[in-house]
């Protein structure tokens, strides 16, 4: 199965700020980021969503009928929504970085929360025949599918980076 991975477009978020499952609105212009990413997409393929406005809009300029799935959502930062990442407490931050597969914020979730619930939607959708889709996602959830659609190791997958408006397109392996 080929799957386009699509970020959703630069939301309204001040820069330094920690946020995840925030529904935030775009700071950009949709159908100008939907006109640049449609060229890059084969016509007629299916769209899924995350349900947040930020990567809704997008689906919707995109798709007639994107369908929205709770498994796509960006990963949950609890307490630490919408604060700035220097005023989280260093101790904290510490224990993430010691453990961020296993370590969850405060009223949040683990990495390794997300990755379950992404690894769930990503196995249900091959499961269902489908040859291609796109996913109009988060930059978290788009770590976990390309780290394992390469056989990357946690780390290195952790610290992937995707620009806001990146298309990037990955093989997902049948199971052996």
């Amino acid at each position: 199965m080929q799957l386009y991975l699509i970020r959703h477009p630069t939301p309204q978020v001040a820069a330094g700020v920690c946020y995840g499952r925030t529904d935030l609105p775009l700071a950009a212009d949709v159908a100008a980021a939907a006109a640049r990413i449609l060229p890059q997409l084969p016509a007629h393929l299916p769209v899924y969503t995350s349900p947040l406005q930020r990567c809704r809009q997008l689906a919707d300029a995109l798709h007639p009928a994107p369908l929205s799935d709770p498994r796509l959502l960006e990963m949950n930062f609890g307490t630490w929504e919408m604060r700035p990442w220097n005023q989280i407490q260093r101790e904290a931050l510490d224990g993430w970085a010691a453990d961020p597969l296993g370590y969850a914020p405060p009223q949040g979730e683990s990495v390794g929360q997300m990755q379950a619930r992404v690894q769930s939607f990503v196995a249900e959708t091959r499961r269902q025949g489908l040859e291609r889709v796109v996913l109009v996602a988060h930059a978290g959830v788009m770590k976990v599918i390309v780290g394992h659609a390469q056989g990357l190791p946690a780390r290195q997958w952790m610290a992937l980076r995707f620009e806001y408006e990146s298309v990037v397109c990955v093989d997902i392996a049948d199971p052996e």
